[in-house]
């Protein structure tokens, strides 16, 4: 499908099994239009709360047997019936974005944890029951993956965040290294900015490692599509680990050589 925006990791992909591709297509309409009800455009915070709840009698519509005619859910109310998927996984992603709109800071890693667990674990869980898997360890496995990439995610972001009001890094670490928001808001790198990046990142990289057994786990084309997943989230760890500092002046991603690489690795 078409995607608008810069995305670490595959979206309904050619190394998808056919069948699949289009359920998640389904899947991340749902999931991209609504983050960006909740991040994007002018809309004041009162009206992207009303919009998110737009989106959950949507769902409550789907849950009663009704089938919605526009473009987000019927084709969702469709993959949701043809495959049995829970609803919860859905709410538990609109209930992170509006934490979005209204919660800025987090106290630790607990809260941040809190808010993988809604804003990325449901992913995991949404691809395990389309492909039939509801293995309790490789669900497991799969939130501690999508848990990784969140956290992933807001290291890159680190400046992006700022400029839309959030910070996703634990308030507490930050303190215990002396970083304020004054040398985020500056892009100042000095004092201790290096050893706190190197905490956050080793972290991120032991959670995603723990998760790393389901992309062998899994057989064919999923199992390979984790597999370059878990290969691109440790290629932007690198790139951090190499320049903490390049959340404020070069973002690191993906290039089209990473690419080229994790594939070929994946395949072996």
């Amino acid at each position: 499908m078409p995607v608008d925006h810069y995305e670490n990791f595959p979206v309904a992909s050619w190394l998808l099994p056919r069948r699949l591709r289009r359920p998640v297509e389904a899947i991340y309409r749902f999931a991209r239009t609504a983050d960006d009800i909740a991040d994007e455009g002018e809309a004041s915070p009162a009206e992207r709360l009303a919009g998110l709840d737009a989106y959950r009698t949507a769902l409550d519509d789907i849950e009663r047997g009704e089938t919605p005619t526009d473009a987000v859910f019927g084709p969702l109310a469709d993959v949701v019936r043809a495959h049995a998927i829970p609803l919860a996984p859905f709410r538990d992603l609109l209930s992170a974005f509006a934490q979005d709109v209204e919660k800025r800071r987090y106290a630790n890693f607990g809260e941040v944890m809190d808010y993988c667990r809604r804003s990325a674990n449901p992913v995991g869980r949404l691809m395990l029951q389309l492909y039939g898997d509801h293995d309790p360890r490789h669900l497991a496995y799969s939130d501690a993956i999508c848990s990784s990439l969140q956290l992933i995610n807001f290291l890159q972001d680190i400046a992006v965040d700022y400029r839309k009001g959030r910070i996703y890094l634990p308030q507490d670490e930050l303190a215990a290294h002396h970083v304020d928001e004054l040398q985020i808001a500056q892009g100042d790198s000095r004092g201790l900015w290096h050893m706190m990046m190197h905490k956050q990142i080793e972290r991120a990289r032991k959670l995603l490692q723990a998760g790393a057994p389901l992309g062998r786990a899994l057989k064919g084309r999923l199992g390979l599509e984790l597999r370059v997943t878990i290969r691109g989230g440790e290629a932007i760890l690198r790139k951090l680990h190499a320049d903490p500092a390049s959340v404020f002046h070069n973002r690191p991603v993906l290039t089209k050589k990473d690419w080229l690489f994790m594939l070929a690795r994946s395949l072996r």
